[in-house]
């Protein structure tokens, strides 16, 4: 297991990131407090170039593959979305090719925006993980690098947002961060521990996408069937070796939310802030707010990871309240 990004990684990632976007705001809606009980502090990664948090990781690891790898040509990486964008977008700005495999039925949405960003969109089997197999055929194919979901190299670009939210909010008791592959939750533990925090790390789960859950229970790898549409960032049937090291270390636990939960908490975010969560990008809330009465005169964050939810999906959410 490689470490986690020390504090001079993380910072030289930044300068990297900043080079392309500027950091996103951490806000603290007076209306989201009320409905928590708690003060809450929440890192808007939705305001990012491609509205999610994976911009970061994917412009450091392309920074880093093309000075590795001069002569590269072209790469392929399996995605629900997010991912996927991060890949074509920093692709694009180093003049390689981007050939983006997803399941069938994923978000419309977001394969036309990877589709508008270059990329050449292969539609493949049920779910990520049939997805994930068929890119990983096609990368030995075609000679092209495979591009992870989650990877030690991805983390220090990651690590950049949190690295923003612990030193631009104030001390925070906990923060709830979502998992799908873990780049994220990996990047949070690496920043706190980087700069010396007690801060609690919790993750977030659909439940109906459990395998982080039940791999940290049990302390060892377990794969799970995955049925969730709301969250289909979180839809990740086999956990990731490095990152479930790293989560067992560094979480205080990690939790699992149902889809009506994380429905809730996207009207919540929506009706107290305005701001647009996708599924992934609620569940961070829906954890709290579950746990609001442990959480009085407590100071809690939140990472809105995403704001990549379909017109037609977010309106149904909208309706339903």
């Amino acid at each position: 297991m490689q470490p986690l990004p020390t504090l001079a990684e993380i910072e030289a990632a930044a300068a990297v990131v900043h080079a392309a976007m500027l950091p996103t705001p951490q806000l603290s809606w007076p209306l989201l407090n009320a409905r928590a009980g708690c003060e809450v502090w929440v890192k808007h990664e939705n305001h990012t170039p491609l509205g999610a948090f994976k911009v970061r990781g994917g412009l450091v690891f392309f920074a880093a593959l093309r000075r590795a790898q001069p002569a590269l040509r072209g790469v392929i990486a399996a995605t629900r979305g997010n991912h996927g964008q991060s890949v074509t977008y920093a692709a694009r700005k180093h003049g390689l090719r981007a050939v983006i495999v997803v399941p069938h039925g994923n978000s419309p949405e977001k394969n036309a925006s990877m589709r508008a960003l270059g990329a050449e969109l292969i539609e493949h089997g049920d779910d990520f993980q049939s997805a994930l197999e068929y890119s990983r055929q096609l990368a030995a194919e075609q000679g092209l690098y495979a591009m992870p979901s989650m990877d030690a190299a991805l983390i220090p670009g990651v690590a950049t947002y949190a690295l923003e939210f612990f030193r631009h909010a104030p001390p925070l008791d906990v923060v709830y961060v979502a998992i799908g592959m873990g780049s994220g939750i990996c990047g949070v533990i690496a920043a706190r521990d980087a700069i010396g925090l007690r801060t609690r790390v919790v993750g977030v789960v659909s439940d109906r996408a459990p395998m982080y859950a039940l791999s940290f229970a049990g302390g060892h790898a377990v794969s799970h069937a995955v049925t969730t549409e709301l969250t289909d960032c979180l839809a990740c049937r086999t956990p990731h070796d490095e990152a479930l090291a790293h989560i067992l270390r560094g979480a205080e636990r990690v939790e699992q939310v149902s889809d009506p939960k994380v429905a809730d908490a996207m009207r919540a975010l929506f009706s107290d802030t305005h701001n647009v969560a996708e599924g992934a990008g609620a569940a961070g809330l829906a954890a709290l707010l579950r746990e609001r009465e442990s959480l009085r005169g407590k100071r809690a964050g939140i990472i809105l990871s995403g704001s990549n939810v379909d017109r037609d999906m977010f309106t149904r959410v909208l309706a339903a309240a």
